[in-house]
């Protein structure tokens, strides 16, 4: 039995329907996308009063600067690090919280709450945990002989702009895995075990198969997410700092264009950014989705 087709009677209805969303994606992001692509070919003066069409000196000067490679190389080690870490943790928490125990459906809830979390908020949160000479944790790890201070050590400063920035998104990964594992049939689960099957060959047989096409949805958002949404942990954070160590392409982005006003500049740049998290997202669809059993 086929399903049943829902047809309008006219072209006036669906377009009325689609519209609002149309209106809204063309506002906020093809306008402002389009926008970006013509400034990047312009420079401005120092007083922002003329304009001078440069053609593709904005990115003839972006490719040869050193800084910007260095933050893409930042950027990389900083989108796989919070991609593996909020993955790995958000896995480990959906299969604790599938079990059958008391209460469970208040440790799922606390475990969302997270998300509502602003990343500014949230690298309040950790700032004030990890701060060198008030913060909690930091005061902890150094009376036990484990030297802590984000504000001059640059590997410390990104460990905690990856926790932070993992510790945002944590929860949203937990949602989707924990309904993927209740998708999974508990008779395939039992039938396993019934064969002989201990708990951690269940798991990477048969649960964690089953959820590929949830682990590679997150594995695209958590990237994109790394690479775009991040900017108000580093910013309240490190700043991009110390020495540029956490400095990624969106936070160089504001400080060209914002603090350095080199807006043509932070135009360019927006656009190669753009272009990357589209080629990353094409190549994962590309090569990734290959190993995902649907």
């Amino acid at each position: 039995m086929s399903p049943e087709r829902i047809t309008f009677g006219g072209r006036l209805l669906p377009a009325a329907l689609i519209a609002p969303q149309l209106l809204i994606v063309g506002l906020f992001f093809y306008w402002p996308a389009v926008q970006a692509v013509w400034q990047s070919f312009q420079m401005q003066d120092a007083f922002g009063l003329s304009t001078e069409f440069v053609w593709f000196d904005n990115y003839r000067a972006l490719f040869t600067d050193p800084a910007y490679y260095q933050a893409l190389v930042t950027t990389l080690v900083f989108a796989a690090a919070v991609a593996g870490l909020s993955l790995s943790f958000a896995l480990l928490l959906a299969t604790m919280a599938d079990r059958e125990i008391r209460g469970s459906g208040i440790y799922r809830t606390l475990l969302i709450w997270p998300y509502a979390v602003a990343p500014a908020v949230a690298g309040v949160l950790f700032g004030f945990l990890f701060q060198p000479g008030l913060g909690l944790i930091a005061r902890g790890l150094n009376q036990i002989g484990i030297p802590w201070n984000p504000l001059l050590d640059g590997n410390h400063a990104m460990i905690l702009v990856v926790m932070a920035a993992a510790w945002k998104q944590v929860s949203y990964n937990f949602l989707f895995f924990l309904a993927g594992l209740q998708a999974i049939p508990g008779s395939v689960i039992e039938a396993a075990a019934i064969d002989g099957a201990g708990p951690a060959r269940r798991f990477w047989t048969i649960v964690f198969p089953l959820l590929s096409p949830t682990t590679f949805f997150l594995m695209v958002v958590n990237v994109v997410y790394a690479f775009c949404e991040t900017f108000g942990v580093i910013d309240v954070l490190t700043h991009g700092g110390p020495g540029r160590a956490t400095q990624t392409l969106v936070y160089k982005v504001y400080q060209d264009g914002r603090i350095g006003a080199d807006l043509g500049g932070s135009a360019a740049q927006s656009v190669v950014l753009m272009a990357i998290v589209i080629g990353l997202t094409a190549i994962q669809f590309r090569y990734v989705e290959k190993r995902v059993a649907y």
